[in-house]
């Protein structure tokens, strides 16, 4: 991973145009080559970013950045698409590079990993005649939490979340990508399960053509019949 601490501003252009004016931001580029901008507030979220895969090719200034002040442009490029994010960085307060080695992924409090169990034993959950192929399916990046196949036998990759927000549309879409990659699975898509899903992550999920599934715990454990609610 790579910390830079400098003067930039931002455009993004793609489904949307988006500009940041210059100010003191930190750049991330992480081990996966996604690129991030953030800024000191906001929480986790960033101002920007370009999600793997993705290139970044670093340009010298044109004159006129030159004149501005600007010592590099960065240039992250989607793979797939016309998203492009263009970073001209001025000032450099700090700029670091630390390798941060395999992680071992996130460990699921006991209701996650209950839902994860309870899903894997009653797959049909999610349709007829579905069949689970694995648990902890694994990635470069971490495993994901199930993966099955349909029923016309095409390959479905679920991630289980206690509440579904963005950050795990997001995750989801970063096994997806690695995912598809391997020809035995052609045709995968994906599904993000939860027993509550944001109204921000459900849109986000929708344009990535990904399928969200709302999780009624208490049901999967045989402690509510939904046949016998009044509502």
């Amino acid at each position: 991973m790579r910390l830079v601490i400098a003067d930039c501003s931002v455009d993004y252009s793609g489904r949307l145009d988006a500009h940041l004016p210059r100010a003191k931001r930190v750049l991330m580029v992480k081990g996966d080559g996604s690129v991030l901008v953030h800024s000191d507030g906001g929480s986790y979220k960033p101002l920007n970013w370009m999600s793997a895969p993705c290139h970044l090719s670093v340009q010298a200034p044109d004159e006129d950045d030159r004149q501005a002040g600007f010592q590099e442009k960065w240039v992250v490029e989607a793979s797939k698409g016309a998203d492009k994010l263009v970073i001209r960085v001025g000032e450099v307060y700090l700029d670091h590079e630390q390798s941060l080695g395999v992680d071992p992924g996130l460990i699921k409090d006991g209701v996650e990993a209950h839902l994860q169990s309870l899903l894997a034993d009653n797959i049909e959950i999610l349709g007829q005649g579905w069949r689970l192929i694995r648990r902890e399916y694994p990635t470069a990046i971490g495993p994901v939490d199930l993966l099955a196949r349909d029923q016309d036998g095409l390959p479905v990759a679920v991630e289980i979340k206690r509440r579904g927000g963005v950050d795990g549309v997001e995750q989801l879409t970063r096994y997806l990508e690695l995912l598809g990659r391997d020809p035995l699975l052609e045709g995968l898509t994906g599904i993000f399960a939860a027993q509550e899903i944001t109204r921000q992550a459900r849109t986000l999920a929708t344009d990535r053509g990904i399928r969200c599934v709302v999780l009624d715990y208490d049901a999967m454990r045989g402690m509510d019949d939904i046949e016998q609610r009044l509502f």
